[in-house]
């Protein structure tokens, strides 16, 4: 089979909730100490997958981490029991939820050695996510096992990575050479930056790249004092399209310019300030959409529902559908519980472009497999998560017994 994009979600796990331990990402300190609900968080996430799917995408999953995450409090000294509030509310985070942080995949036709290679990321400057990585590692090396795949343990901790939420990739199309794009920060205003430049070098030297189409290119501080925390808030790339805001990129001029010297013919749909401000691009998740090309040809935005109900957005959108742009075609889906936390509808997939032939089938997903999840999450997952419960037995045991169930529905037990 030819190569084909293929979005990964994580499955939103069964202990969601909203301990607001995301520095810099203003929806999870503005929602935090709120009641989640995890079962209705999950099925939402599964009903992006199934509009995905009747877009003609090609669509998989990813499966909740071991939560608690027992090890890493074990390092600590500590059980969930014994820990500390907010020592334990990082133990029990869903975050890994959000798969654009999972891994950096340069597909095939990018590389030297003609692999698609996956870095998995380190996530270092956040607790609650800084060991994620081992369970994500666990998962890709299982699912991209084929030898097409090249999958790399983590950058050194010394420099912080977060994944595909700050890698883009222009290309004619999905099967061919293209020019990938490593996005970095600085501190912006009160916000760590999470992408560090050295760990993107690394990652782009381990895939093998060619200098001459690989580019680094600073986030504006502005951007990130303003709560995009990383580059997939305020930008997204798709084909030969790059989607950005205005205020995306510390050198706008500079970081144009060097993408249209290396692929010319490069069309960038930049939404100005003056049309969007910056708080509202954040707010409504913009830019943190599903940016994809159906087999219809008719490149198509998924955009969360938040985006219909922010006049500046909506009607930039309008806009730019009455004129034919680039995008011919917007999806609103409703992801408010994943929204509420801080990640929209690109947050939640992994981008891999392969041979759908080379993935482990069972991290693939159609309309009947979706069903069986759905009915395994309608049964097994909590329906609401207070602040004050992530340390109750009860829920650690129904948490437990959640995602064991999930993996036997996917004959995933062996990651367990």
């Amino acid at each position: 089979m030819p190569i084909r994009e293929i979005n990964f979600d994580g499955i939103i796990g069964p202990s969601h909730n909203y301990a607001g331990l995301s520095l810099g990402n203003l929806a999870s300190t503005r929602n935090a100490g709120g009641v989640s609900q995890p079962r209705a968080a999950a099925l939402q996430g599964l009903d992006k997958m199934r509009a995905n799917l009747a877009l003609g995408l090609v669509q998989g999953v990813f499966v909740p981490q071991p939560r608690p995450a027992r090890a890493w409090l074990a390092e600590l000294g500590t059980t969930i029991k014994a820990a500390e509030p907010g020592l334990a509310a990082n133990a029990m985070s869903a975050s890994a939820m959000w798969a654009a942080n999972a891994a950096t995949v340069s597909p095939a036709p990018d590389t030297a050695d003609g692999k698609c290679h996956l870095t998995v990321a380190n996530l270092r400057t956040m607790p609650h996510r800084s060991h994620e990585w081992v369970a994500t590692l666990a998962q890709l090396k299982v699912a991209f096992a084929d030898p097409a795949f090249a999958v790399h343990g983590p950058v050194p901790a010394a420099f912080g990575d977060e994944g595909a939420a700050n890698h883009m990739r222009l290309v004619g199309g999905h099967g061919a050479p293209g020019i990938e794009l490593f996005v970095y920060g600085r501190t912006g205003g009160p916000f760590p930056a999470r992408q560090h430049v050295e760990a993107s070098k690394a990652i782009a030297r381990r895939h093998g790249l060619d200098p001459s189409r690989t580019l680094f290119i600073e986030q504006s501080e502005e951007a990130i004092a303003a709560g995009a925390f990383h580059n997939d808030v305020v930008a997204v790339a798709n084909e030969r399209v790059l989607f950005a805001h205005g205020k995306a990129f510390t050198d706008r001029d500079g970081t144009f310019a060097a993408i249209e010297r290396m692929m010319p013919g490069v069309e960038i749909v930049e939404v100005s300030d003056s049309d969007v401000p910056l708080a509202d691009a954040i707010k409504s998740y913009l830019f943190n959409a599903q940016l994809v090309t159906p087999p219809d040809g008719a490149m198509t935005l998924v955009a969360p529902t938040e985006c219909r109900d922010t006049p500046s957005v909506k009607a930039w959108i309008d806009r730019h559908l009455a004129s034919n742009g680039a995008i011919r075609r917007v999806a609103f889906v409703d992801v408010r519980q994943s929204m509420a936390n801080g990640g929209g509808p690109a947050c939640l997939r992994l981008r891999v472009a392969c041979d759908p032939a080379l993935v482990d089938p069972r991290f693939l997903v159609d309309e009947a497999k979706l069903d069986r999840l759905a009915m395994t999450i309608g049964k097994h997952w909590p329906q609401e998560i207070a602040a004050g419960d992530l340390q109750q037995s009860t829920l650690i045991a129904d948490v437990i017994e959640a995602r064991s169930a999930l993996l036997e529905a996917l004959d995933l037990e062996s990651l367990s």
